[in-house]
């Protein structure tokens, strides 16, 4: 393979953003460790093959679809919305994107198969489901507002965070539930925030999102709401002890998100002053998860 196609790959996958796979996964361990002090390495590893080709294969397919309907085109660009740009500088290049998307996503179905065949059929109540998340996100869940808000949650909160700790466990709690529902939540805001600067070129080609359906400054309140929740979640999980009491080793980042929930609502439509916002969105939701994944641990 050569160095320009291997660049490409690269940046069709957006592997910058597959740290966030990588943080759900230390969660759904940490968490899956801790329950019944058993862990299976190559489990392990399968359900991370699993859960970063379906990363991947959803940002290939956006990359993809988003250049075929001239979204590329319009969406000004900042280090978290707007795509990469690879197929506008190499349009040539559309091909290997939508090879990378399918490759990826026969490889989540392979290695799903392999999981479920060990007396996970259960597993299937997520992994269906998942599955036609991958493909209809860009393409068609982007035109259905509440869907393409929840959407992103339910991939990395819903199927990829609490199938981990399905697999791994063999059941689920409800400490399970709280985990998956908050990095659900994050999640959710994480996608939300990022529409914010490609309103008006999401519009021109047919997407419906919050930002576009009820504007900007509205769309903040639930932004600043799923945030509160996250927070309410962890900490009435620990009130009633279905998480330790370390978990709220989250609230270390409240002056931070103060800063943050502050900053969406003054410059919600100044996107030359919100962008620096979106980094640190990226950088609060990472840590949240991260301190919760620590706090988890250290109640061993």
């Amino acid at each position: 393979m050569g160095k320009s196609k291997l660049t490409n790959l690269l940046a069709i996958a957006r592997v910058n953003f597959l740290t966030l796979t990588l943080a759900c996964l230390v969660l759904a361990a940490t968490f899956s460790w801790i329950t019944t002090k058993a862990f299976s390495w190559p489990l392990f590893i399968g359900v991370a093959i699993a859960a970063i080709s379906a990363h991947i294969s959803v940002n290939a397919f956006n990359e993809y679809f988003d250049f075929r309907s001239g979204l590329d085109f319009l969406t000004p660009k900042t280090p978290f919305s707007g795509g990469s740009g690879t197929l506008i500088k190499e349009p040539s290049a559309a091909k290997l994107a939508f090879a990378l998307a399918v490759i990826s996503l026969l490889v989540v179905i392979v290695l799903g198969a392999w999981i479920v065949s060990d007396n996970r059929l259960q597993l299937l109540w997520l992994g269906i489901p998942g599955i036609v998340l991958i493909y209809t996100y860009t393409h068609y869940i982007n035109r259905l507002p509440f869907l393409c808000l929840i959407a992103p949650g339910i991939g990395f909160g819903l199927i990829m965070t609490m199938g981990a700790i399905w697999v791994f466990t063999g059941g689920l709690t409800i400490s399970a539930w709280v985990i998956s529902m908050a990095v659900m939540l994050l999640v959710n805001n994480l996608l939300l925030l990022n529409q914010f600067p490609d309103c008006e070129a999401d519009a021109q080609v047919g997407r419906r999102h919050y930002p576009i359906l009820i504007g900007r400054e509205k769309s903040a309140w639930i932004f600043i709401a799923q945030w509160l929740a996250a927070y309410l979640l962890v900490v009435l999980a620990t009130v009633f002890n279905w998480l330790p009491v370390f978990s709220l080793l989250v609230l270390l980042l409240l002056p931070l998100l103060l800063k943050l929930m502050v900053g969406v609502r003054q410059r919600a439509n100044d996107i030359d002053r919100l962008v620096p916002l979106l980094g640190l969105n990226v950088a609060l939701i990472h840590g949240f998860i991260l301190l919760l994944a620590m706090g988890i641990g250290l109640a061993n």
